[in-house]
């Protein structure tokens, strides 16, 4: 009887004393090939990762061991979409604009120039474009899940010279990311691809003149220095890539871990605008402060810039299809333009 006793008195103590429910760990590979002096690797690790820790650590049934790995530690910039395919690393930065052959559909803005200036204004169109099928597919195509896109503030040209006329282009050298170089065609001018991981040195030893970037990555790169004359040709925000994570990891996770990472996506696209708002004022002053100029452009003159470049749409159209294209680029400009915007030139009208 008194062992008995004992035995259940020492099971009741041991059930009081274990933990209602072991916590689970999961060790997850972060990467990025940008370094984190850029916002859309910076908030991954500031926002991103912190707020999917905050929302599982209300349960404490999950816990997230973060391996980060940025600048090209794990992944060379514009390899991530293979890198993640292929579960090197399960999330992170797939930097769209890098993919022009891949995911085509989802390199819309790019192919649009002269648009909004203003990056929440193509988020939220972005986000709309986003529900379409065809975009959604690319994603799913390549074994990986979209989470959150991030846009780039207003893109003009960092340049040995000023080029505030088209007739300034003639027989220069500009550096860009592959569909930007579209912007520029008709002018004389030769676009040579380049990042912004290269346009540095690449100005500086003379492998082109200039480059196409926006002034709150020209400052960190500090492109003042090889390139001091930033032009203002408003080229317009850019949709240029998101957070995303591996599939095959997404449909592994409990539903909490995918809601908490919903959360997180919702959190680095709202706090990533908010910096990036706050920055650009900041990055004209710190572009001035480090001996660069900032040079005007003529409304006239970017118009005649506008009309004089073939419509980059079209050859888009051929690459993807005309019937997906013109279901995006149907969808994109008109939702820009439902919340007040007028395009300087109306390419899904030609």
């Amino acid at each position: 009887m008194f062992i008995h006793r004992f035995t259940a008195a020492f099971c009741a103590l041991a059930a009081l004393a274990a933990p209602a429910s072991a916590q689970e760990a999961l060790r997850l590979t972060v990467a990025a090939g940008h370094p984190p002096i850029f916002l859309w690797v910076k908030h991954l690790h500031e926002t991103f990762i912190p707020t999917v820790d905050a929302e599982l650590a209300k349960t404490g049934r999950y816990k997230i061991q973060w391996n980060e790995a940025y600048g090209g530690t794990l992944t060379k910039m514009g390899s991530e979409l293979e890198t993640m395919q292929q579960g090197i690393s399960d999330l992170g930065i797939v930097a769209t604009v890098f993919h022009s052959s891949k995911m085509p559909l989802n390199n819309v803005t790019y192919f649009v120039p002269f648009g909004p200036a203003d990056a929440e204004r193509v988020v939220q169109a972005i986000d709309y474009v986003q529900t379409l099928p065809e975009l959604s597919g690319e994603w799913k195509k390549h074994n990986v899940v979209y989470l959150a896109g991030f846009t780039l503030d207003s893109y003009g040209i960092a340049a040995k010279v000023p080029l505030a006329k088209v007739e300034d282009f003639k027989g220069r050298k500009i550096g860009g990311a592959g569909p930007n170089l579209n912007w520029i065609k008709n002018t004389g001018a030769v676009g040579v691809q380049g990042s912004l991981n290269s346009f540095y040195n690449d100005i500086k030893t003379g492998v082109y003149d200039g480059a196409f970037v926006f002034m709150t990555a020209a400052v960190p790169a500090k492109l003042f220095e090889p390139a001091p004359y930033y032009t203002e040709l408003d080229f317009g925000s850019m949709y240029a890539g998101a957070v995303a994570v591996n599939r095959g990891r997404w449909e592994r996770f409990p539903e909490e871990i995918r809601v908490a990472f919903r959360k997180a996506g919702n959190a680095y696209k709202g706090l990533y605008l908010q910096e990036q708002t706050a920055r650009i004022k900041a990055a004209y002053a710190a572009w001035e402060k480090g001996g660069g100029k900032v040079v005007k452009v003529d409304p006239a003159e970017r118009a005649k810039l506008a009309k004089q470049i073939p419509n980059p749409t079209l050859d888009w159209a051929k690459q993807t299809g005309a019937g997906p294209a013109k279901k995006v680029l149907s969808a994109y400009m008109g939702t820009v333009r439902a919340g007040g915007f007028r395009f300087t030139r109306d390419f899904d009208k030609e």
